[in-house]
């Protein structure tokens, strides 16, 4: 039985890790950010190598839709599409990804924030997919009766093995061992962006401990991270809980 994942996230939320996690499977096959060249070509915010990114995939959104719902890639098993949710935009038809199993990897906002400005301003909550997420959710409960599976960047940092054969048996996947560690380097399958983010998972073999930073948000971003707090609080309490 095949199994075509979308895997929501936010900005700095471990997401390439997690992504490095399925794609060390030997039956997955991995699609990294593949609304980004769209999102770029229809936002025109000034992102490191925009314009590289944007050549580099498909800008049309049916047709990125129609790709994502084909059939998996390579006759693999499994397919993990790794989606930033900010990358849907406020009047996108989002009504596809009920064909797909759906989950939302959360990270407390603290965390996320002061990993972003480290790269980047931030001057919306819209940019860090909280809202995005609640958006999913919403609508798969509301059309389907049935909730995303949500799973936090801390509880899979601090129990990695329990996560994952949790949240494979969610999928109703096999859960593999492989999952847990991955050489390190960067990957074929990676965004050409990844020279720009992905430094610190392309030196991982695994998931590192999570370490809690005791750093605040500065204060001209309070209005943002209180909203985004609103978001993450309703996701977590809703959250994968280790029996």
């Amino acid at each position: 039985m095949s199994c075509s994942i979308a895997m929501w996230s936010g900005p700095r939320n471990v997401s390439t890790a997690f992504m490095r996690s399925f794609e060390n499977r030997s039956d997955c096959f991995v699609s990294d950010e593949p609304f980004y060249s769209y999102f770029l070509n229809e936002t025109d915010l000034d992102h490191p190598l925009k314009d590289e990114i944007i050549k580099s995939g498909i800008i049309d959104y049916s047709q990125i839709i129609e790709y994502l719902t084909g059939p998996i890639p390579h006759s693999e098993k499994v397919w993990y599409q790794k989606h930033m949710a900010h990358h849907i935009l406020p009047n996108d038809d989002i009504s596809w990804i009920k064909s797909l199993n759906n989950c939302l990897l959360i990270r407390h906002p603290n965390e996320v924030m002061l990993s972003y400005l480290k790269k980047n301003e931030i001057d919306t909550v819209e940019q860090l997919g909280y809202v995005q997420q609640i958006n999913i959710y919403n609508m798969l409960v509301h059309d389907l009766g049935t909730p995303p599976i949500v799973i936090d960047a801390r509880n899979l940092l601090e129990k990695p093995e329990e996560m994952l054969i949790k949240i494979c048996k969610n999928f109703q996947i096999d859960f593999n061992k492989k999952m847990l560690s991955w050489p390190s380097g960067p990957r074929g399958t990676d965004g050409i962006w990844g020279q720009h983010w992905y430094k610190q998972v392309e030196s991982s073999t695994g998931f590192k401990p999570y370490i809690k930073n005791n750093r605040v948000v500065p204060s001209k971003y309070q209005t943002i991270y209180r909203k985004c707090m609103k978001h993450y609080d309703f996701l977590y309490q809703n959250r994968i809980i280790l029996d």
